[in-house]
């Protein structure tokens, strides 16, 4: 089951966010005023951001992390996944399919482009995604910034 967070969900936010950020799925830390900032806003508004607990049994296993901007080359609202995550005891269970099939119902009717980044050497996620239909961007970023 997926469902959004609310405010009683703050320190298992911080659990899942820190288990993440400190995996291999990532290239590096997020320090936790970073994660704070990120809850301050999930609770302020969801015209940004939403997060969402992948439950089992009524048990949160992982949360989504989706996060939304306007591309005019896209011709509307662009939904990013920030982040997927399962705990690594509960994966190969299908709830990162279960995101997907939530995306694809909840989010793709009202998004014109779903998008994620993907860390090279990820390979299971890689394999994952190009199941659930997503193709490479020709496109190298870049960043200013942190």
């Amino acid at each position: 089951m997926i469902r959004k967070i609310n405010e009683t969900d703050k320190e298992q936010y911080m659990i899942f966010t820190e288990h993440f950020y400190n995996s291999d799925a990532v290239m590096h830390p997020v320090p936790k005023e970073y994660r704070e900032s990120t809850w301050q806003e999930l609770m302020r508004s969801d015209e940004y951001l939403e997060c969402f607990f992948v439950e089992e049994d009524g048990i949160a296993k992982g949360f989504l992390l989706l996060a939304y901007t306007f591309s005019q080359e896209a011709g509307g609202k662009v939904c990013w996944i920030e982040e997927i995550f399962i705990e690594p005891e509960y994966r190969g269970r299908g709830l990162g399919r279960e995101c997907f099939a939530f995306i694809k119902q909840n989010i793709e009717p009202v998004c014109k482009r779903i998008r994620l980044e993907v860390e090279p050497d990820n390979f299971r996620a890689k394999k994952l995604y190009s199941e659930m239909g997503f193709g490479y961007l020709p496109y190298e970023q870049m960043l200013k910034g942190r």
